[in-house]
């Protein structure tokens, strides 16, 4: 089953509440079919933007938001033709899973025999056909879940919003959901905003991810770019783990008190930093390794074990391994980094 697609723009939005900015001005582009991902830390302004678009809030004055070539600025969510799957789901308790899908179907005046083929379709998609009759309060978390999806869906929304939506849920319904709903958002094709502070959430079902922090975009990308061409020290430090190596460049090298860096791409002199993921560093022998400490604690993840690492930088490094492989504390390692797999930033 295809939606329609609708790009979506976002021109100069900012808001103020009391006299208090919680979002900058901001211009976002989003295309037809595109699930963009609005990821950042409580109050940094993703779901304030999630409101603008939906229309639950109105930009301040010079704002303008655009669904293709209209102007929604002014209008209600009711007359923008979105979808929208809050965090608590605001399911309707007095109402069983047919009735809540089918809601809005209802108040669109939309035909019965119409209404019930479309509710139908959904029940068979999200696979609640057999919890139908079924009130709210019988139903799991993740079959609410789904249920509100479903209900979002049944007017054919030309946008979907979904804010938080799998917060409630434990870790691991949580990752199934993840997976069943990033296959059915490419299945629908859809225009898609989705609000989170996962990481996870963020890197597996966005096409591309708006990092935001204290009510200002950091960085938009695909979530390879944002993982391994991180902008700044803020979108770096909140998406994945990052090591730091910190020390003197001489000759072409970062010299650090675990050991020297080869690094002939960077300035020739003076105090630097450079930062890499765990993943992408080895162990190595110390006798030749370019930075060399003490394992100071090996946490067991079961396909990967992390190690801690003393006395090799300024502070701990983390570097990850195969899970099978077993260190003890104390033992002294060296550490490789390949040298495309060091960030550099300001």
């Amino acid at each position: 089953m295809k939606l329609d697609s609708m790009p979506i723009a976002l021109t100069q939005c900012g808001k103020t509440y009391r006299g208090a900015r919680v979002l900058e001005p901001l211009d976002l582009s989003i295309d037809a079919g595109e699930t963009l991902v609005l990821l950042g830390p409580s109050g940094c302004g993703k779901t304030t933007t999630l409101r603008l678009i939906a229309g639950l809030e109105t930009p301040d004055a010079g704002g303008r938001v655009q669904f293709g070539d209209d102007d929604v600025t002014a209008l209600p969510i009711e007359r923008r033709k979105v979808g929208m799957v809050f965090q608590n789901y605001a399911l309707f308790p007095n109402l069983n899973v047919r009735g809540n899908i089918g809601y809005g179907l209802k108040i669109a005046r939309v035909p019965a025999a119409d209404a019930r083929a479309r509710v139908d379709e959904l029940l068979a998609m999200m696979r609640l056909e057999a919890h139908a009759d079924k009130p709210i309060g019988q139903l799991s978390g993740g079959q609410r879940q789904r249920v509100a999806l479903a209900r979002a869906l049944a007017p054919r929304p030309r946008v979907l919003l979904l804010d938080e939506p799998l917060t409630a849920l434990d870790a691991r319904l949580r990752d199934a959901l993840r997976g069943e709903m990033n296959t059915l958002l490419r299945e629908l094709g859809v225009t898609t905003v989705y609000v989170t502070h996962d990481q996870a959430e963020a890197m597996e079902l966005g096409d591309r991810i708006v990092v935001m922090s204290a009510g200002r975009i950091e960085q938009i990308g695909t979530p390879r770019e944002i993982y391994y061409q991180p902008a700044s020290r803020a979108v770096a430090q909140f998406v994945g783990t990052l090591n730091r190596i910190a020390g003197q460049w001489r000759d072409g090298a970062l010299v650090t008190s675990g050991g020297t860096l080869d690094a002939s791409a960077r300035p020739a002199s003076g105090a630097a930093e450079l930062f890499f993921r765990p993943e992408d560093a080895t162990l190595a022998d110390p006798a030749h390794a370019p930075l060399r400490g003490v394992i100071e604690q090996a946490t067991f993840l079961g396909e990967r074990t992390r190690l801690t690492i003393g006395g090799a930088a300024p502070d701990a490094l983390f570097v990850d391994v195969a899970g099978r492989i077993e260190l003890a504390r104390g033992t002294r390692v060296g550490i490789a980094i390949a040298p495309e797999a060091l960030i550099a930033l300001a």
